[in-house]
């Protein structure tokens, strides 16, 4: 199966249900062009993305992730960032061999509908897509990509999404002038979106403190990368004083752990926000907790705030140039794991819905 295009199928209801497709290549429609995914990246923002696939209102309308690349009547396909190059194209403006960076299905081919083009890339405008946030459907041409190295290649896929979101979280704070508070406590912190927070917050010359929450075999490593101000185990958070006020920051859905922060503060923390939900399976356990209401973040609506503020080009330019600074030392904090093929790219997806991926190794797959 290796040798044709293929494709990895998720039961909308039931994300652990997934299984590897042969792709048949239909004709092209006028304006489109076809793809071979060169490589993307699986991460626990994935599996919120298949979390959250059916209709959940992050996007204000009755769609979810699977309505990026599948029609209502079929199986999910997992939306992934990564790189691909054009294989065939009816599409004027676009070119075979033309390399763009953007969000893909995962398979290892994909069909796109090219509006809007320019001399940075181009907006898939499938019927279904227009609806749905449009940073999600740029898709950007190498040569433009502001802030891209060669060296840096593999960590696009891996870190870029996930550190802009930990940066428009750590812009978030410093507008809302971080919320009154003086330590920022930060859960699931050897997660990509994490690190990318707590490296964003540290570059301010004034700040709360940072500290990294994380499970007690993660700590002393954790420590060593020098991302937060402390890092601690789950089980020491009760030792935190509760007389300075804070707020925490959930990267992962974990409901025990919100519960423990919720009730070890009470109204001395002043915001609790949450951001992914990698911990799918786990129990919600959120009702009834004391202090203020858990709020979502939505990486999309951030950015979407910046970009009429700043206007795009300048928006561009400080994201580009906080990365530039963040993969000073992206290697040091993360190994890349590179895998190829469709039944790496299942194993992948079924390693990260298990929780038994390296959060320290990124995985790259190679279709």
């Amino acid at each position: 199966m290796s040798a044709k295009s293929w494709a990895i199928d998720i039961d909308r209801d039931d994300i652990t249900q997934a299984q590897l497709v042969t792709d048949a290549a239909a004709p092209l429609a006028p304006g489109q062009v076809r793809v071979h995914v060169d490589s993307y990246a699986m991460t626990a923002n994935n599996i919120t993305y298949a979390v959250f696939g059916k209709p959940a209102g992050l996007f204000g309308n009755d769609q979810g992730y699977w309505d990026f690349f599948a029609e209502r009547d079929a199986p999910g396909r997992l939306p992934v960032w990564g790189f691909a190059t054009v294989t065939e194209s009816a599409a004027d403006g676009v070119s075979v061999g033309d390399r763009f960076y953007g969000y893909y299905p995962m398979a290892s081919d994909a069909v796109l509908t090219v509006g809007k083009t320019g001399p940075g890339g181009f907006t898939d405008v499938t019927p279904r897509r227009t609806t749905l946030p449009p940073i999600y459907n740029g898709y950007q041409r190498i040569e433009a990509l502001e802030g891209y190295r060669a060296a840096d290649h593999d960590y696009w896929p891996v870190f870029r999404p996930l550190f802009l979101t930990g940066w428009l979280i750590a812009d978030q704070f410093e507008d809302e002038g971080d919320y009154g508070v003086q330590q920022i406590l930060i859960a699931s912190a050897s997660s990509k979106t994490a690190i990318g927070l707590g490296f964003s917050l540290k570059q301010r010359a004034v700040r709360p403190e940072t500290i990294g929450l994380t499970s007690a075999a993660n700590v002393d490593a954790l420590a060593a990368q020098g991302i937060y101000d402390r890092v601690i185990s789950y089980d020491q958070i009760m030792t935190l004083n509760v007389a300075t006020p804070a707020a925490l920051v959930d990267m992962a859905g974990n409901g025990a752990v919100t519960r423990t922060v919720h009730s070890h503060f009470g109204s001395q923390l002043q915001a609790s926000i949450v951001v992914g939900k990698s911990h799918w399976d786990a129990q919600a356990d959120v009702e009834g907790l004391p202090g203020p209401a858990r709020q979502g973040f939505f990486a999309p609506g951030r950015s979407q705030k910046r970009i009429a503020d700043w206007g795009g080009a300048v928006f561009g330019q400080k994201i580009a140039e906080a990365w530039l600074g963040f993969m000073d030392v992206a290697p040091r904090l993360t190994s890349v794991d590179k895998r190829s093929g469709g039944d790496a790219a299942l194993a992948a997806y079924r390693e990260m819905l298990s929780g038994q991926a390296d959060p320290k190794t990124g995985i790259v797959v190679v279709p």
